[in-house]
């Protein structure tokens, strides 16, 4: 354990995560681990969120190298299904062959002209430009060419579309635009190995909202890597959420996490409940997947039944045991960051995926993607969720799919990062000063940024 993390018992003695969760039984070795090495604690400029300049060089050092999040391997289940992924001007391609995923540059071999409509995904026969009407075949050779014979100087056999990397894990598909970047298995170092016990590959897109948000990508990602805020942003939360008390981890270079309790008070809530008042009011991140709220046994708490509740729920209705998952396994916000921008919840009671990108090329702006995974059902009969896209000034709460509680904590979330982007352009400092323990997570996030920033000559 670090010195922070000691300090961090000391503060809360008998309340951290892994005491809360330790009540409940012997954790898993993976949630057992704790790692939080010291960090270098100097401020971080702001410069990072409102200079053009840093913007538009990071497209070249970080969008250019790093393996992304593109879409679930459900939305690509059969050949010919094909959808596009765009991060500001850079635009892929991703199709599904007959022999497996490929994915190539936006962009015909002709005159340049985009293949397929940005944010589009479908099945066609073949990979058609709309402007000359050349033609490939989904691997990505040359189909045909109108006049051929107006090309003599066209070798077909060099004609094919210009690929990009693509791979898949855990029913998520990536994209890499770098060819020479390490192979998507050793880019996500620790993940593999920590997500043994959660197969999400029978898992699929159940909704889909995407919102466009008032602030730099990074300064929108953020706000879901620290618990720091929530008494003040979100008091509400605060009498069934831990939120001072979360365990942060770095593990390495691209992944770290948090793990906060739920069912259990913070330490900055003022009012004490009983655990059936927990259990009527405790928050969930869908609560369709847990059904009506039950009756707290005497001696047992609210952790317990809804674990014991959504166990009974997965086995009945999806035909999956989940007996040997612990109760913060079940429940838990389990939260992984993958740089740079994803991040991913496996637990059956918060099995979501969120992705914070640049909105187009504006460093201003951002595009927030919420995918909530539901498992598949027993007869194999589900539909992927369409995108429900909202813009900055209307709110998660006006959308039917959303979970009312997780829909306002988002909206909440909105407002602070309006404010937040306004006082960076306003501030005389410059620059931000983070927590030792409850930020670490975001300053791990700033050290790898700036060493994937340094790596190409400027």
């Amino acid at each position: 354990m670090s010195d922070m993390q000691q300090l961090m018992r000391g503060r809360y003695p008998g309340n951290t995560w892994a005491d809360v969760a330790g009540r409940d039984g012997k954790l898993p070795p993976v949630l057992a681990q704790q790692r939080n090495p010291d960090q270098d604690l100097s401020d971080i400029p702001f410069a990072r969120y409102v200079d053009q300049d840093f913007f538009d060089r990071e497209f070249e050092r970080v969008w250019k190298l790093v393996w992304q999040f593109a879409c679930r391997d459900e939305h690509l289940a059969e050949p010919g299904d094909f959808l596009v992924h765009d991060i500001g001007r850079l635009s892929a391609v991703i199709v599904r062959t007959q022999d497996g995923l490929k994915a190539f540059y936006n962009s015909c071999m002709h005159r340049g002209t985009k293949l397929k409509p940005s944010g589009s995904c479908g099945w066609s026969a073949d990979i058609t430009c709309p402007f000359h009407n050349w033609q490939w075949n989904l691997d990505g050779s040359l189909k045909s060419i109108p006049c051929d014979f107006e090309f003599p100087h066209v070798d077909p056999a060099r004609a094919g579309l210009a690929e990009i990397r693509v791979d898949s894990w855990n029913g998520m598909v990536f994209v890499n635009f770098d060819s020479d970047a390490v192979p998507l298995d050793e880019y996500l170092e620790v993940l593999p190995e920590h997500f043994r016990n959660w197969d999400l590959r029978g898992w699929y897109v159940a909704t889909h909202v995407r919102k466009h948000l008032p602030g730099n990508w990074k300064l929108a990602m953020e706000a879901f890597m620290e618990a720091y805020h929530t008494p003040y942003v979100h008091p509400e939360m605060t009498n069934v959420v831990g939120d001072h008390n979360m365990q942060h981890d770095i593990f390495s270079r691209h992944v770290s996490r948090d793990l906060c309790a739920m069912g259990t008070a913070s330490p900055t809530a003022r009012t004490a409940m009983s655990e059936q008042e927990m259990l009527d009011t405790m928050l969930v991140g869908d609560g369709r997947m847990v059904g009506e709220r039950a009756v707290v046994p005497k001696g047992k708490t609210a952790r317990w039944v809804m674990a014991e509740q959504l166990r009974a729920r997965m086995r009945d209705q999806y035909g999956l045991d989940y007996s040997g998952h612990s109760v913060p396994e079940m429940i838990d916000s389990i939260k992984y960051h993958l740089f740079p921008n994803i991040m991913i919840y496996p637990a059956p009671g918060l099995c979501l995926v969120q992705q914070f990108r640049p909105d187009g090329h504006d460093r201003d702006r951002a595009i927030f993607d919420q995918y909530v995974l539901h498992p598949k059902p027993r007869d194999g009969r589900f539909e992927v969720a369409e995108v429900e896209e909202i813009a900055e000034d209307e709110q998660f709460a006006s959308l039917e799919s959303m979970d009312p509680f997780l829909a306002s904590v988002l909206d909440q979330d909105t407002d602070i990062m309006r404010a937040q982007r306004e006082g960076m352009y306003a501030s005389g400092k410059g620059a931000q000063t983070l927590s030792t323990y409850q930020e670490s997570r975001i300053r791990h996030f700033h050290h790898t940024l700036g060493e994937y920033m340094k790596e190409i000559p400027a």
